[in-house]
């Protein structure tokens, strides 16, 4: 059993760091991308992004108006109590960050206020890593989650088809998820598992490869092949479309080989927290790899 009351307050601080301070090696990637463009357009949105970067850290403002619905995942023991700690602390961001209240009733679109709802906010519970609690938050703006793809293919196309599930969701995607983007795509399991694979493979840095030598080949070439799309910064064109692709996988049927892709924006926005039986609470925006 957790403190409700420490739950609450790191989880507003791990909103507020995620919302306003991107991390490092987003920020590198962009810094990178600067360096290797070739057009003014595309330079002129790159830096515009980072000066945008830069004030919200300096200001401590959400860095993008759409401040996303709060999504979670979390590990540990004993964890009763903590979605009451986790959405008391969305309700209290809501108000002191202070965030968009994005969160509506699907049919009625009745709007509460505070970014809560029926199963909001989304919380993933996963296996315990440690006598410790351990809470990321991964927000996620309209445009780029409006993005999301699921394809069911035939395992028959292997690997060329999801090179062209993938290619064909970022080029028909064009500017709406606000490139350049990352990449996030679940190979496998069942539908469900494929789309929350997609969206728990953009945690992972950027500076972090994949431990999985088949996959990590994979992100490579992908990122190569999407960014000679010409899609560019923003959509207006240019050489950098993804800062990275991020791929996890599920043993599946043999019959199956279904496909989630998540887009997440150039603002990747994402913190950890570890709270520690002695109460002490370490916190990360590269997350604890």
């Amino acid at each position: 059993m957790y403190d409700i009351q420490l739950v609450e307050e790191t989880v507003l601080r791990l909103i507020r760091t995620a919302v306003t301070t991107l991390p490092a090696d987003v920020v590198g990637e962009l810094e990178r991308s600067l360096d290797i463009e070739d057009t003014e357009v595309a330079k002129v949105q790159l830096r515009t992004i980072l000066e945008n970067i830069e004030l919200a850290e300096r200001k401590r403002l959400p860095m993008c108006q759409d401040t996303g619905v709060p999504i979670f995942f979390v590990s540990g023991p004993n964890l009763a109590s903590i979605e009451e700690g986790i959405a008391l602390g969305v309700s209290k961001a809501t108000k002191e960050v202070p965030l968009r209240p994005n969160v509506v009733d699907p049919i009625t679109r009745h709007n509460r206020g505070n970014n809560l709802g029926e199963e909001m906010p989304s919380i993933h519970f996963e296996r315990a890593k440690g006598d410790f609690l351990e809470i990321t938050y991964l927000p996620k703006g309209a445009g780029s989650e409006n993005m999301s793809v699921l394809r069911m293919l035939n395992p028959s196309q292997g690997v060329d088809g999801i090179r062209d599930a993938v290619l064909d969701a970022v080029v028909k995607a064009e500017g709406k998820p606000c490139p350049p983007t990352i990449v996030g795509i679940g190979i496998g399991g069942a539908s469900d598992q494929a789309l929350l694979l997609a969206k728990k493979a953009l945690l992972r840095p950027l500076d972090v490869p994949n431990k999985d030598k088949h996959l990590a080949a994979m992100e490579n070439e992908l990122k190569e092949t999407l960014n000679r799309t010409g899609v560019g910064p923003m959509g207006l064109g240019g050489r950098t479309t993804v800062l990275g692709v991020r791929i996890e996988k599920a043993s599946c049927h043999t019959a199956s080989l279904p496909i989630g892709i998540n887009l997440q924006c150039w603002a990747a926005r994402r913190c950890s927290a570890r709270i520690y039986p002695d109460g002490i609470v370490k916190f990360s925006t590269e997350g604890f790899w």
